[in-house]
C-alpha cells in the first residue's frame, strides 16, 4: 500500500513539473534571476536556523558553501534575453520521467517501509539541547572576555573542552591557549592543548603541538596523554620503532588497569603491524581487566593468611587451577605462564613451576633482547635447575 502511495505521489510531481513546459520557452535570464533569488533566500534561512540553534556551526558552514557554489555556477551561465533554454527543458523532461522510475527501482530493492522513522520529538529534543549548549558556550566566552583579570584558568579550560565536544577544534585550541602561559598551567593542561591542535590539523602533530607535548612530558613524564601524542609524532616523523617502544614502556610502567590502556594497546598494535611485531593484549599489562583468570601473587597468599589452613589451601589452589585451565586452552599467553610459574613457586611446587617457566621460555623467542621477561625466565630456570 505504501509503495502504491509513493508511486501516485511521484506521478503527480512529474505532471506538475511538465505542465509549464507546454508554454513557449522562458528567457534564460528570467530563469537565472529566479534561481538566484531562491538561493539567496536559502542563505538567509541558514543564518536564521543557526541563530535559533536548529543546526550546528559546521552544518551551517557546509550549507553556505554549497549554496554559494550554486550561485557561482549560475553566474557562469551565458545571458541573453532572446535565448531559450531548450537544453534545460529537455533535461527537465528526462528528469521528470526517469527519476521516479529509478527511485522506484531503488526502493523496491533497498526500501524498508517497516523500519520506524526517527521520532520528531527526539529530533526536536536534540536540537533544543544543541541550542542550549551553544547559548551557554557563548555566555561563558563573553564572561571570560569581560573579566578584567583575564578570566580564571578553569573557565578557559572548560570552554576549550566544550568546543572540543562540539567539534570546534580551532576554537578549543584558542581557548586553552589562554592558560598554557600561566603559572598554574599543568602537564594535563598542556596535553589537552596539544590534543586540540592535533585535532584541528586532522591528526597531524604540528611543531606547535610537539612543543606543548614536550613541555607536558617535562612536567610529568608519566602523563599518558602526552606520551601517546609523542608516540604519534614519532611515528609520523618515521621513527616508528621508537614510537612503539615508547608506548610499550609506558604500558609496562602502569601500576594497574587504567582507562587509557586500551587506546595505547590499539595504537601500539597499529604501529607494530607495520614493523612486523607480534600484537599485544591488554591482559598482558592489566590482567584484572582481561578476560582470563589471574594467578595468585605473594600478596594474594599473604591476604589468605587469616584463613584456616584448609581454607587457605583451597583458596590458593582454586586460583592456580583456574589459571592452569585457561592456559591449557590459551597456551600462547606468555604472561599467563609467568603468573602460573610464580604461583607454583609460592606453593613450593618446584617441578610445576619449572614446567611453567619452560612453557614461557618457548614463547619468549620473539621478545626483544632487552625485554625484562627474558631475564626473569632465565634466572628462574637457573634457580630451579632447569
Amino acid at each position: 500500500m505504501l509503495f502504491v502511495f509513493f508511486a501516485l505521489l511521484s506521478s503527480v510531481a512529474a505532471i506538475l513539473m511538465l505542465f509549464p513546459l507546454r508554454k513557449p520557452g522562458i528567457p534564460g535570464t528570467d530563469r537565472r534571476a529566479g534561481a538566484v533569488a531562491v538561493l539567496s533566500d536559502q542563505l538567509r534561512e541558514v543564518d536564521r536556523e543557526m541563530e535559533r540553534g536548529l543546526i550546528s556551526n559546521e552544518e551551517a558552514a557546509a550549507a553556505r558553501i554549497e549554496i554559494k557554489r550554486r550561485l557561482l555556477k549560475l553566474g557562469r551561465v551565458p545571458s541573453g534575453n532572446d535565448r531559450k533554454v531548450q537544453g534545460g527543458r529537455a533535461a527537465l523532461w528526462a528528469s521528470a520521467l526517469v527519476v521516479p522510475l529509478v527511485a522506484g527501482l531503488f526502493y523496491v530493492g533497498l526500501g524498508s517501509p517497516d523500519i520506524p522513522a526517527v521520532a520528531f520529538a527526539d529530533r526536536q529534543e536534540e536540537r533544543t539541547e544543541q541550542a542550549q549548549i551553544t547559548e551557554l558556550t557563548v555566555r561563558l566566552l563573553e564572561r571570560l572576555q569581560s573579566d578584567p583579570s583575564g578570566g580564571p584558568s578553569e573557565g578557559w579550560m572548560l570552554l576549550g573542552q566544550t568546543y572540543m565536544r562540539l567539534g570546534q577544534y580551532d576554537d578549543a585550541a584558542l581557548a586553552m591557549e589562554k592558560v598554557i602561559g600561566r603559572d598554574d598551567a599543568s602537564s594535563a593542561v598542556l596535553s589537552q592543548y596539544a590534543e586540540a591542535l592535533v585535532a584541528a590539523e586532522d591528526g597531524i602533530v604540528t611543531p606547535k603541538a610537539r612543543n606543548a607535548i614536550r613541555r607536558a612530558r617535562e612536567m610529568d613524564p608519566t602523563n599518558p596523554a602526552a606520551t601517546f601524542y609523542e608516540a604519534i609524532a614519532l611515528d609520523q616523523a618515521g621513527d616508528s620503532e621508537e614510537a612503539h617502544d615508547l608506548l610499550v614502556s609506558r604500558l609496562d610502567a602502569a601500576k594497574g588497569p587504567a582507562p587509557w590502556m586500551e587506546v595505547f594497546i590499539a595504537q601500539t598494535n597499529r604501529i607494530g603491524e607495520t614493523l612486523g611485531r607480534a600484537p599485544l593484549s591488554l591482559a598482558s599489562f592489566a590482567p584484572v581487566a582481561g578476560n582470563g583468570a589471574r594467578g595468585p601473587t605473594e600478596d594474594d597468599v599473604a591476604a589468605a593468611s587469616e584463613m584456616s589452613e584448609a581454607d587457605r589451601a583451597a583458596f590458593i589452589r582454586s586460583m592456580v587451577d583456574r589459571l592452569a585451565e585457561r592456559l591449557a586452552e590459551e597456551p600462547d599467553d606468555l604472561d599467563g605462564w609467568l603468573r602460573l610459574a610464580n604461583a607454583y613457586r609460592v606453593l613450593n611446587e618446584t617441578q610445576n613451576a619449572r614446567d611453567a617457566y619452560e612453557a614461557a621460555e618457548r614463547l619468549a623467542g620473539d621478545l626483544r633482547p632487552d625485554d625484562p621477561r627474558t631475564e626473569t625466565i632465565r634466572n628462574a630456570l637457573a634457580e630451579l635447575g632447569g
